[in-house]
């Protein structure tokens, strides 16, 4: 800014004439005011012809898949009742509903004093069958010396036939009859290990993880085989389940992501397991299964808890894409600043659906293009920039 300075010829007066000249507080006052007049007030960067520094994004191709929430559940992948495996009375319960087990923990317990007692007996059966074994094998070598005595006298004068073929017969039921014994053994060790099994079984056991909802049976009844015990969930291992209508299974197959929304507000993510062909004819719905990767939740999990799916409406496309601190209101118009050289031009864009921090570029930008994304608001078609970054 230049300063021009006017002089006026006015006719010469004294100094003491004039009444300012006796007030020092006016003169600083107009001291001031003149020096404030005089000094050049800076203006824009560009104004001064200065280049702007500004941020840049690339204008590029992004995946765009447009989707519709679909409310589904999660489903425990393990859930019903635990029966008890023998007959038996409930001697104790070692859990009550809300317990969290492991699997393998003890559930309840039957009363096992005949069951201890057969398995006493099979036991003493199995000995028994071990000592008649051991017998049986004494008399086979017996009978085989008998016969090897007779077969040396088939020489001699004192031979006879017929004793020699009895020796052999007794050979041959020896035999037989140790054969037997060893067959008592096997049957006795079968005996003897479902004994201990139903021993085992005595104990009712967790045969997975999870949680305690609901005692079907009390302490002190009897129980048949396979008549339940307990309920419960194993809250572990969830898995979600979705009613998808018919026309949105174009863009679901296993291994699809899709984005998972709990009640509490959180976000997370599900993996399409499978499409159950299985349709509904009332609503047009199939049942689709996935697996959730679900993080940290403001509320604990429960099965049955409805979740908000947001599932594709057909296949992923390929967009044009910008990104949204790019795009200006002018006018009523939306106006992207693309760096030309070291100056930007101003274009006109046309947009589509929103793609995360990003719009589609229906028209007006290519794949490439360099747009300010910071600094834009008071940029002028060919002001110079200076890029400092990329967003």
């Amino acid at each position: 800014m230049q300063v021009h300075w006017v002089v006026y010829l006015v006719p010469p007066v004294s100094w003491e004439a004039v009444p300012i000249a006796r007030n020092p507080k006016a003169l600083l006052f107009l001291a001031l005011a003149l020096g404030l007049a005089g000094a050049p007030w800076p203006g824009p960067a560009s104004a001064q012809g200065e280049a702007m520094l500004v941020r840049v994004d690339t204008v590029r191709w992004v995946p765009l898949s447009q989707t519709v929430p679909v409310i589904g559940r999660l489903v425990a992948q393990q859930a019903g009742v635990v029966a008890a495996r023998i007959n038996g009375p409930v001697e104790a319960f070692r859990v009550e509903v809300g317990d969290r087990i492991e699997a393998g923990q003890t559930i309840a317990v039957l009363n096992a004093a005949a069951l201890e007692a057969r398995r006493d007996l099979y036991a003493g059966r199995l000995n028994e069958a071990r000592a008649e074994l051991s017998i049986e094998k004494a008399q086979l070598t017996l009978a085989r010396q008998d016969h090897k005595r007779l077969e040396k006298l088939k020489k001699s004068a004192a031979f006879s036939q017929a004793r020699f073929d009895d020796a052999r017969q007794r050979v041959v039921i020896a035999k037989a009859e140790m054969h037997q014994a060893e067959t008592a053994i096997v049957s006795a060790k079968a005996d003897l290990v479902l004994a201990e099994i139903n021993l085992y079984n005595a104990e009712i056991r967790a045969p997975y993880a999870g949680v305690v909802t609901e005692r079907l049976t009390e302490t002190g009844a009897f129980v048949q085989v396979g008549e339940p015990v307990i309920r419960m969930i194993g809250d572990r291992t969830l898995e979600v389940e979705a009613d998808v209508p018919f026309q949105h299974l174009g863009g679901l197959e296993p291994g699809i992501e899709v984005r998972l929304r709990l009640d509490d507000g959180t976000e997370h993510s599900a993996v399409v397991r499978a499409l159950v062909p299985s349709e509904n004819p009332l609503t047009r719905t199939r049942p689709v299964r996935f697996v959730p990767n679900i993080g940290k939740t403001l509320r604990p999990l429960a099965h049955e808890q409805s979740v908000t799916l947001s599932i594709p409406i057909g296949p992923a496309r390929q967009v044009l894409s910008v990104h949204k601190d790019a795009v200006i209101k002018r006018q009523g118009q939306d106006i992207v600043f693309v760096v030309a050289g070291e100056g930007v031009e101003a274009r006109p864009v046309q947009l589509g659906v929103a793609v995360g921090s990003r719009f589609e570029v229906l028209s007006g930008l290519s794949q490439g293009d360099q747009v300010v994304v910071r600094g834009n608001e008071r940029l002028r078609p060919g002001a110079k920039v200076r890029v400092v970054g990329e967003s």
